[in-house]
């Protein structure tokens, strides 16, 4: 993986940084937006945006052909669970 720029925040008191201009411009975030920090390996960390809401996701997975309860999912995972391992 290649470098090409290194940008630097400071953590204050009460856990909070300001993410750099030319990082929030290389990632598209806009105020408001979130961020979600993915750990990686050997304690690296990466920060990807996660400017998407859930009704942003609306339309992405298609409704079942019949409903199913509670009840039938907690059995189904219950069966994956014993299953697994």
């Amino acid at each position: 993986m290649e470098i090409f720029t290194m940008a630097t925040a400071t953590l204050t008191s009460k856990g909070q940084i300001t993410i750099p201009v030319q990082v929030r411009t290389a990632l598209g975030l806009e105020t408001g937006d979130r961020v979600e920090f993915v750990e990686m390996e050997d304690g690296k960390f990466s920060m990807i945006a996660a400017s998407k809401t859930v009704k942003d996701l609306k339309g992405l997975i298609r409704k079942p052909a019949h409903a199913v309860s509670i009840e039938d999912m907690n059995r189904a995972i219950a069966a994956q669970g014993a299953t697994a391992g």
